[in-house]
């Protein structure tokens, strides 16, 4: 599955563990200042959503002028792709998406072998490449990395930009967005679809270099938020120990989940985040994601030969369907589930 069908899962009515989506809600006062922003929708919000700006920059300890907002992070690493992917350097397995839009790009294969972690300060990157993007905590497999090592790189190849994709940073990880004013080359992505339960609100921010964000503002529409997705950020951002608190209970159901799944004779890796990599070999994941959807799951399968095609991002949802989804895989697994390989 892919394309518009993946963005949101289409018509599927089922549960939806594609998109690493998180299965709480919007916090109460995340709702609230939507509904009430609501009625003044006949008017624009401040340019470049200003208030929400000083309150990241406030938080991050940046200066404002640094921090671009739009409509979601993906626009925002488009646009960075477009200035500065024209070789791009990936820890694999990442994120789709930049696979799909760097110009050319090379790899540093994470090893299942050692759990998928890396430590960066053994990272070697080509000569001439214009891009390397770190995601941190990684997708798909949750796993976090010691930033530690990011400074002396961003010395040590300086006509490189850096990016930092901290989408899962509410969930764990060590932050560098406050390293920025400091480097020239560094760029950090960040997302409230993630661990603030905002995916549907559609608000993403950067914290860059002066020319560069100076670069995005001013070329990008100067009111990319709706009233209501600016009010619900400000309200989120506003409440960050709730939202803390939450990643705990997530990342709880999480660790139950994946010994449950343990349980079942799939190996899974470690996670710091709301989701896992599972590894069901010697079956085919894409399969057994066919038999889970016709159960009401829809689930990510990696597709991916190179580590095998055994290999499943799982979500965690809610207890009570974390329970149905499991028991639904034992189906699936005792009623076969499309073996590559014969298992004596």
């Amino acid at each position: 599955m892919g394309g518009i069908a993946e963005k949101g899962g289409g018509s599927f009515a089922g549960v939806k563990l594609l998109l690493c989506e998180n299965p709480l809600p919007p916090i109460d006062e995340a709702i609230a200042a939507a509904r009430d922003e609501a009625a003044h929708g006949n008017y624009y919000t401040e340019p470049h959503s200003a208030p929400l700006r000083t309150l990241i920059a406030q938080r991050l300890g940046v200066p404002e002028r640094l921090v671009h907002i739009n409509a979601g992070s993906e626009l925002i690493l488009r646009q960075l792709f477009d200035r500065f992917g024209q070789k791009v350097h990936l820890l694999t397995p990442t994120y789709t998406l930049f696979t799909e839009i760097a110009e050319r790009y090379t790899e540093t294969c994470l090893s299942p072998l050692d759990g998928f972690a890396f430590n960066l300060q053994q990272l070697a990157i080509p000569d001439g490449t214009t891009l390397v993007v770190i995601v941190n905590p990684n997708n798909p497999n949750g796993g976090v990395f010691d930033m530690a090592p990011l400074p002396g790189l961003l010395r040590r190849y300086p006509q490189t930009y850096f990016l930092v994709d901290e989408a899962f940073i509410g969930m764990a990880g060590e932050s560098v967005a406050h390293l920025v004013p400091g480097h020239r080359n560094l760029l950090v992505t960040r997302t409230l679809s993630k661990a603030h339960s905002l995916a549907g609100f559609r608000v993403g921010y950067a914290i860059l270099p002066e020319a560069i964000a100076d670069d995005l503002n001013s070329h990008n529409d100067a009111y990319p938020l709706a009233r209501p997705s600016q009010a619900a950020a400000l309200a989120t951002l506003l409440h960050e120990e709730r939202i803390s608190q939450r990643a705990q209970q997530l990342r709880a159901w999480t660790q139950e989940l994946a010994e449950q799944v343990r349980g079942l004779g799939v190996r899974t890796y470690p996670t710091e985040t709301y989701f896992f990599l599972a590894d069901f070999a010697p079956h085919d994941a894409a399969i057994i994601a066919e038999r889970l959807e016709v159960r009401g799951f829809l689930v990510k399968p990696l597709n991916d030969e190179r580590l095998g095609l055994g290999y499943m991002r799982i979500t965690t949802t809610l207890p009570e369907d974390n329970r149905r989804f499991v028991a639904a895989l034992e189906e699936v697994l005792l009623n076969g589930s499309g073996a590559t390989a014969q298992v004596e």
